[in-house]
């Protein structure tokens, strides 16, 4: 999954960024402030950094500098997030080697498909439209999910619950992660409306006598189980 820093100072904005990005199968840390997320940064190199103009510390657009001098994140993709509009500005923000910039206030969709469009010129392998695992294939776009030469018909949730569990084969996330990745930190649903999607998913993708991909860890939640066609 890919990760994205958000460096945003108003807390309403960066949550919505977090949120909207975590929907769509992102991790996000987020920051508030320059000169910390100059020092996460020498920590840790997320996939995409989106980068507010104005902040407390170390502004956006020194921090941008910074890091294209520095040989290690010369190559970072960064999206700068401001409210100056006028062309010079803009400039200005483009030399400092921001790959895109978008000016406040702006659409969430059109953010999304700029992140989307960046990653996959720097990170193709991190935001495939499509998703393979033995013989089931996932298509993002078209929403459409094959499993061998048969198409198989999800719901909205089970789309997004099979998305997020082929994203990271083998690995186990709780009944807890996949509520906040799947239906969002914000929304209130029990954990055992996992385990009934769960059983939609399967039923649905488990025809005849395929193999069950979805592992279940008992005391733990569920796994993608990618090895599950050779097996």
């Amino acid at each position: 999954m890919p990760k994205v820093l958000v460096v945003e100072d108003e807390e309403p904005l960066r949550l919505l960024l977090q949120y909207n990005l975590e929907s769509e199968g992102y991790t996000v840390e987020t920051s508030a402030r320059g000169d910390e997320a100059e020092l996460r940064l020498r920590e840790t190199q997320p996939d995409l950094l989106l980068l507010d103009w104005m902040l407390p510390g170390l502004s956006g657009i020194e921090l941008c500098r910074r890091l294209r001098a520095r040989e290690e994140t010369e190559r970072l993709p960064v999206i700068m997030l401001t409210a100056r509009g006028e062309e010079a500005e803009r400039i200005r923000g483009l030399s400092t080697g921001a790959d895109d910039y978008v000016v406040k206030p702006f659409s969430i969709p059109e953010l999304m498909a700029r992140v989307r469009a960046i990653l996959r010129r720097s990170k193709p392998e991190v935001v495939s439209s499509l998703l393979r695992s033995g013989d089931i294939e996932l298509d993002r776009e078209t929403h459409r999910v094959h499993r061998a030469s048969r198409e198989i018909h999800l719901g909205p949730t089970e789309f997004r619950l099979l998305e997020y569990l082929m994203q990271a084969p083998g690995r186990v996330f709780s009944r807890e992660q996949l509520l906040d990745g799947v239906w969002g930190h914000d929304v209130y649903v029990d954990e055992r409306t996992v385990d009934v999607h769960v059983g939609r998913l399967r039923k649905a993708i488990n025809k005849g006598r395929a193999k069950d991909p979805i592992r279940t860890v008992r005391g733990s939640g569920y796994a993608f189980n990618d090895q599950f066609a050779s097996g």
